[in-house]
């Protein structure tokens, strides 16, 4: 939403970039149309995506999100991302504390030395994460036993006890612990670097059609398009709006936009996915940019102050990656208190 240094296509009517989006649009759907049901759905990858967690938490999440089968670093960072945003000075109103959200009942039987400098300190990353991971092998080894997915039992046993997990044969019929295990399995996939192509998205078409409406319109900073605001957008409000059309309600800002799914590679990109700019390239939470793509190397994006709605080339030095929004993927992000 701040400030973006892009180039408007020069000398292009409106009329005219319309008739030349509709045909990038239809040419790399057609491309794509052989995609469905071809990916070979692979997206359990140890590996992380691209920036997805920040750069100073990365090898802590890698190294740690390793320690058991039943946990791998994609999950690691989901369940952090999910706590705390990865704040180390969270705190919760339960009294929650740093990046794993530990009670200190908790911290105080499973908390642990991971950094080795002689003490248990939940507010360090150093010694939440690695202990994050550890409580996680600690609750896959209590319902080693139960039938079903070693994962998905270890994050009931985290949400609801061991004893529920064990006493049920499996995930407990609880409504918060099917939807924790629901919303972190997903949040996975946006964190793992996919193995493989993306699945397409269904909603995409329908999504660039109200962007390709929105044209030539005035940005607004702040701006979601409502009629106080004349139908006005900044970056993350147009694509928010844009995918609202299809029932996908995206988060307000864009570094969170960029967990609603997974990432494809550029050269996979597809019509309809959310392209994500930054000045640190190594940090999601960091993105201060994102356009929603329309194919050959273009996205309609709401550029800055003083801007119009536009397209603009994405093969910037400022580019940081993509993700192909999923109706899931945006129902698991955590909501924001200005969201609530």
């Amino acid at each position: 939403m701040t400030v973006r240094r892009a180039w408007l296509v020069a000398g292009v009517s409106i009329g005219m970039a319309l008739s030349f989006i509709a045909l990038l649009v239809i040419g790399t759907f057609t491309a794509a149309a052989g995609l469905f049901g071809a990916a070979d759905g692979r997206n359990g990858s140890v590996g992380l995506a691209k920036g997805a967690v920040p750069a100073r938490y990365q090898a802590l999440v890698q190294q740690w999100g390793n320690l058991c089968p039943a946990i791998n670093p994609a999950l690691l960072a989901a369940q952090l991302y999910q706590e705390s945003g990865w704040n180390p000075r969270a705190q919760s109103h339960a009294a929650a504390q740093g990046i794993a959200q530990f009670i200190p009942a908790t911290w105080a039987t499973h908390g642990i030395d991971g950094d080795k400098d002689g003490d248990r300190d939940v507010w360090d990353p150093a010694d939440a994460i690695p202990s994050a991971a550890s409580y996680d092998c600690a609750m896959a080894e209590y319902v080693k036993s139960a039938p079903g997915d070693p994962a998905n039992n270890m994050l009931a046993a985290y949400n609801a006890g061991p004893y529920a997990v064990i006493k049920y044969g499996g995930i407990p019929p609880y409504r918060e612990t099917q939807n924790y295990v629901r919303i972190i399995r997903t949040l996975e996939k946006s964190f793992a670097r996919p193995i493989g192509r993306v699945d397409p998205s269904r909603q995409a078409a329908a999504a660039i059609h109200f962007a390709q409406q929105q044209l030539g319109k005035k940005y607004l900073w702040g701006g979601t398009g409502t009629p106080e605001q004349d139908g006005r957008f900044d970056c993350s409000g147009l694509t928010q709006a844009a995918y609202r059309t299809v029932d996908i309600e995206l988060p307000r800002v864009a570094n969170d936009q960029y967990n609603a799914g997974p990432h494809p590679a550029r050269d996979e990109l597809l019509p309809g996915d959310l392209v994500f700019f930054s000045d640190d390239l190594t940090n999601s939470r960091a993105i201060r940019h994102v356009g929603i793509y329309v194919g050959g190397g273009y996205m309609i994006n709401a550029p800055r102050t003083g801007a119009l709605i536009r397209f603009d080339k994405i093969d910037t030095p400022d580019y940081f990656g993509a993700t192909r929004v999923t109706a899931d993927g945006a129902k698991a992000l955590p909501k924001r208190p200005s969201e609530v």
